[in-house]
């Protein structure tokens, strides 16, 4: 009689386990892992002058050269982001990119303004 009930206790513990909920915290872990595959993007670099200053949302992020791809790119979350490059000296260069969650290669060319510093004499 005693193995019968300890039988009986040991299997509803198994079927009840079987039917208890995750906890609150595995299931926002699991939300976050979620959200952290939505896409987002590299996007690579090449500019002239290299030495430029990039921009992300307003945000300053570097020098084009640190973005060239080898070994990274700039990383952009979800949602559409306005890309600025600058330098002193040159138009600045302003476009909007929306990640697809694969690599894209962005080619700049700044042209120069056209004043002189300087004097003639």
């Amino acid at each position: 009689m005693m193995r019968k009930v300890l039988l009986t206790v040991v299997l509803c513990g198994a079927a009840a386990c079987a039917k208890r909920q995750e906890p609150e915290s595995l299931i926002k872990a699991r939300e976050l892992m979620a959200e952290a595959e939505n896409p987002s993007g590299n996007l690579a670099l090449l500019c002239e002058p290299t030495d430029a200053e990039v921009y992300l949302d307003g945000v300053w992020q570097g020098l084009c050269s640190d973005f060239t791809g080898a070994p990274k790119g700039l990383g952009v979350g979800l949602g559409l982001h306005q890309i600025e490059v600058k330098k002193q000296g040159y138009w600045p260069y302003t476009t909007y990119y929306e990640a697809r969650g694969a690599r894209a290669r962005l080619t700049i060319r700044l042209r120069a303004t056209g004043s002189s510093t300087g004097t003639s004499d």
